[in-house]
């Protein structure tokens, strides 16, 4: 591998005007935020179904995730610029990337700890330790290569090429938003694929398998372009240097906070002692900035809940859209389709129509109404989960336990539950609420059995009576009861349900949403039964023993979702809105506000507040005590209109700047300062010579002297 060049500006061939090498690049871009987004696309389903978290440590662990894939961009940053160099840090960190991707597929196969083969792993603390090893390596690649990739793509450029450079930062971002639409498209659809080697689950090692290879891919075509590529040697990272001066500043003004030492207009003045004004001006300037950016995690912190608590909320609607199926994950491609529409009606129609009605839109105020927007959406989050909340079963709460009957038999049964009785038609369902269950047989000469049986609280539990001679036998019962005289295998598409012996029944099983065809066959025949699935259901599939073979009936045990998807297009409507008038014009605002040569600190403090505003999710997932998840929305644009308040204050008190003019200044200012500093070296050699000449003058009187005595 070839080192870091030390002449960055070396002839390279060209295409059209533009250097080869930036065409691996965008390829090596376009492939990587595939990788990224497709993989994030379907994590916290992943967690949930997988792992069977729960939706709170999910939504914790994939913030964690997420937060530090945006804190290790610094790290990232100083590595290339003070040791390794651009090129060596991003082909070393793409390696950690791959190796974690690579990982965390594997985590994903289910058949690895899977001993009795019945899909479900034996040792989940393997799957989870293999996972979290992986994210961690993930998130120190991707974080790593962030601040990198883009500026090691404008080093391709000589300095005669600033239009053909301008254009490559467009197809730059232009390749992410590619690579994020597409994975957040393709990952659901692999996610959604069934299979494993001794039982087919949905194909988390196939939705992250992919990313992986494409991690790979973009790796390869990155060493490929290596003799191409312009290569500059590590400088020194600026954002140490300003570090170092704000320490400096901090720490002298410490030793000098006695009341004897004169105060001084800024505390960066400091610094004055060890560092250039100019520095320290920059500085200045860049701390403003950054104080702007305290209140800003708080955006990040809603922003970032599109890939955990809304894709949480879609798994819970309903996603037939006719033709077009959408699975829960893939609602996150919302995002960047409406970033693609808004952008240039904001950039060509919006901000020039509020310029002619003469108001003055600041970026400021445009960040504060993005803000707004983001915490708007939250609100219309929070009237769909109303809504949903309605359509959800009521599950037994923690002080009492469910129990559900079916008749199997071919006559009326009144059944005793405690102080409550009723009477239970054949081949019907009904639910009580008890601990303890008696029922009365009128169809056998008038006998009366009790059965007894423990219900745990908090649990739902399906008692089935069937006839088994003199006595009734009630049996637990998943999602086909057979009463058939003879056993039964029943599959549906590549799923089985594997034999189904006479008066037992068969686990739960999940099947795509649909018109599911069940094959149900003995020995001698078979038969196909249809059975609309909506999202969400749950269904027992009965086949009693005095029907005629295929005659079956299905008991509804969890309503299918009723409340469409579509539902949350407003609120991803809003929350780009948001991100457009926010995002976008704060990174404007910043790099304006910033000396020439501190843009890169600016980058790496906003890419902290995404870190922040994540970690601000886990913190509320787990402190917060709210029990509906309409509330924690509500709180979370509660909290948000809070902080707009408070940075719409901050920003109205802020002074534009221009930071080119005030460096002006100081390059002006250098020359009498030069001349100033010269004009007292040369104050200060005249004095000493003067003294010397006068030493010596006072020395040769003194010989002189000395002699006329001696005489």
């Amino acid at each position: 591998m070839a080192g870091d060049l030390k002449n960055p500006k070396q002839k390279c061939a060209t295409v059209c005007g533009y250097p080869i090498s930036i065409f691996f690049i965008v390829v090596n871009e376009f492939c990587e935020r595939f990788s990224y987004y497709g993989m994030r696309a379907v994590l916290v389903l992943y967690f949930k179904y997988f792992l069977r978290w729960d939706d709170d440590f999910a939504t914790t662990i994939y913030h964690t995730f997420v937060a530090l894939c945006y804190l290790t961009p610094i790290l990232g940053a100083i590595v290339a610029d003070s040791w390794l160099g651009k090129f060596k840090t991003i082909v070393y960190l793409s390696i950690v990337y791959a190796v974690g991707q690579v990982i965390l597929a594997v985590s994903a196969i289910h058949d690895i700890t899977d001993a009795n083969k019945d899909g479900t792993p034996d040792n989940m603390s393997f799957h989870i330790a293999l996972s979290m090893v992986g994210l961690i390596l993930i998130a120190l690649g991707t974080g790593g290569i962030k601040p990198c990739v883009a500026a090691f793509g404008g080093d391709q450029f000589q300095d005669h090429q600033e239009k053909q450079r301008s254009t490559f930062f467009s197809i730059f971002y232009l390749s992410i938003n590619a690579g994020s639409l597409l994975s957040t498209v393709i990952t659901p659809i692999l996610r959604g694929q069934e299979c494993g080697i001794h039982t087919k689950q949905k194909c988390y090692p196939l939705a992250f398998g992919v990313p992986a290879a494409l991690m790979v891919v973009a790796l390869i075509v990155f060493i490929v372009g290596s003799r191409m590529y312009n290569k500059t040697a590590p400088q020194g990272n600026i954002m140490v240097k300003v570090c170092k001066c704000i320490g400096f500043a901090v720490k002298n003004r410490f030793k000098h906070r006695a009341p004897q030492y004169p105060k001084r207009d800024h505390w960066m003045d400091w610094a004055e002692e060890k560092y250039d004004k100019l520095l320290i001006a920059q500085v200045k300037m860049v701390l403003k900035v950054l104080f702007l950016y305290i209140p800003l995690p708080m955006f990040w912190a809603l922003f970032d809940q599109q890939g955990s608590r809304w894709t949480l909320q879609a798994t819970t609607m309903d996603g037939d859209f006719g033709l077009l199926v959408i699975q829960p994950d893939q609602m996150q491609t919302v995002n960047p389709i409406l970033i693609l529409i808004l952008v240039p009606i904001v950039d060509s129609v919006l901000y020039p129509l509020i310029s002619k009605c003469k108001l003055n839109f600041t970026p400021l105020r445009r960040m504060t109404v993005g803000m707004f927007l983001a915490a708007l959406a939250f609100v219309a989050a929070a009237l769909v989960q109303i809504q949903i909340d309605k359509t959800l079963p009521t599950f037994p709460s923690s002080t009492v336990g469910q129990a559900k009957f079916i008749n199997m038999l071919n006559n009326p049964l009144p059944i005793k539950a405690g102080s409550n009785g009723f009477t239970l038609n054949a081949f019907k369902v009904r639910h009580s609420i008890q601990l303890t269950i008696k029922y009365t047989n009128t169809s056998l000469k008038n006998t009366e059995d009790t059965y007894h049986t423990t219900i745990q609280n908090g649990t739902r539990n399906t008692i089935v009576i069937i006839q088994n001679g003199p006595h009734l036998e009630p049996k637990a019962v998943s999602i086909f009861l057979n009463g058939f005289a003879s056993a039964l295998n029943v599959t549906v598409g590549n799923q089985d349900f594997g034999l189904i012996v006479t008066n037992n029944m068969s686990d739960y099983v999940a099947v795509p949403q649909g018109d599911a065809q069940f094959k149900i066959r003995n020995n001698a025949q078979e038969c196909v039964y249809s059975q609309k699935l909506g999202f969400g259901s749950s269904f027992t599939i009965i086949i009693p023993s005095t029907f005629a073979f295929g005659s079956i009936q299905s008991v509804v045990d969890i309503r299918p979702n009723t409340i469409h998807m579509a539902w949350m297009i407003p609120q991803y409507f809003l929350i780009t809105a948001g991100e457009v008038v926010f995002s976008v014009t704060g990174l404007e605002f910043s790099y304006s506000q910033a000396p020439s040569n501190m843009k890169s600190v600016l980058q790496a403090g906003w890419l902290l507040t995404v870190a922040v505003g994540n970690i601000i999710v886990l913190i509320v997932a787990e402190a917060a005590t709210l029990s509906d998840q309409w509330a924690e929305y509500i709180l979370f644009a509660s909290l948000l209109v809070l902080v707009c308040i408070i940075f719409a204050v901050m920003a109205y008190f802020y002074t534009y700047i221009d930071p080119t003019k005030v460096e002006a200044q100081f390059a002006q200012n250098k020359p009498e300062e030069k001349k100033r500093k010269s004009l007292e070296m040369a104050c200060k050699d005249s004095f000493k010579h003067d003294k010397e000449d006068r030493r010596s003058s006072d020395s040769s009187s003194d010989e002189e002297e000395a002699k006329q005595t001696k005489i």
